[in-house]
């Protein structure tokens, strides 16, 4: 998929590679890997004045044959990370995540951060730090991912430099270990602002045609802090209005109100008010 539907000249590919004999593979017993390559432009189509922005490319899994139980997907649910083995040229990769949502053209995306380019690495990434978008767009309110209906994997290349592109994918999977990463990756230590700017829009997996792009690119919105940073977040702004009203309640029982009546005395000392 890239913006050859709507009239772009960037070309992609993806490729199986057996590991050539002689040569380490990237992981003890591997029979080869995936390349995803190809070539970005710019260049905008002539016939096409709709279109103001062009320069991406992706690939997603191919969607599991139907059961007799209906549509058959992925369920990720156990799992803490979604692991990549990969080797990269170091541009800016997204990983779109699709499931069964009630928008179908919403995808979670997640940049694909690493920190050898030109080497095999294991990039593990927190199904929780994903973020919900929608034809490019940050979209709120920012639900998680339905882990039990996960219909596709894919990754995507949308950083709009002209020039060639190299990834190399030995494999992806669903693990809670964290020791098999090179690079774990979590969101709440990445920088939000750079991950909402590198994002660009990508057609839906579903279809790639001219109408599944918007005509112009959306304007960047930031991103919603993790689910955990946001619970610590609310717990402390809660614990602080708790302790303002705690504050707010001893003022009012220790001022007494004033009303109207008379002052009982005893012995010439004051005593109390009896309301009339």
């Amino acid at each position: 998929m890239s913006d050859v539907d709507i009239g772009g000249i960037s070309e992609s590919k993806l490729d199986w590679v057996p590991c050539p004999p002689g040569t380490a593979p990237p992981s003890p017993l591997s029979p080869g890997y995936a390349r995803f390559h190809g070539n970005i432009s710019n260049q905008l189509p002539k016939n096409r004045p709709d279109v103001h922005r062009t320069g991406y490319a992706a690939f997603r899994t191919r969607d599991r044959p139907p059961t007799i139980f209906g549509r058959s997907v992925f369920n990720i649910d156990p799992y803490v990370y979604l692991a990549l083995r990969v080797k990269s040229d170091g541009r800016s990769y997204f990983v779109n995540v699709q499931t069964e949502s009630i928008v179908p053209t919403d995808l979670h995306q997640h940049r694909l951060f690493v920190k050898k380019p030109g080497e095999w690495e294991t990039v593990l990434i927190k199904w929780n730090d994903f973020v919900r978008t929608n034809l490019g767009y940050v979209v709120e309110p920012q639900a998680e991912i339905l882990r039990q209906k996960v219909r596709s994997i894919g990754i995507g290349l949308t950083d709009r430099v002209p020039g060639p592109f190299e990834l190399f994918i030995e494999r992806m999977w669903a693990t809670n270990d964290e020791s098999e990463a090179d690079n774990v990756v979590d969101l709440s230590r990445a920088t939000a602002q750079s991950v909402v700017a590198e994002a660009r829009p990508l057609a839906s997996p579903e279809s790639a045609s001219a109408s599944s792009l918007p005509a112009s690119p959306p304007s960047a919105r930031p991103i919603r802090r993790p689910r955990r940073a946001r619970e610590a977040a609310a717990a402390a702004e809660q614990a602080k209005l708790d302790e303002q009203a705690t504050e707010t309640a001893a003022q009012v029982t220790t001022t007494k109100p004033a009303v109207e009546g008379k002052l009982k005395t005893k012995q010439g000392q004051k005593v109390a008010w009896t309301k009339e």
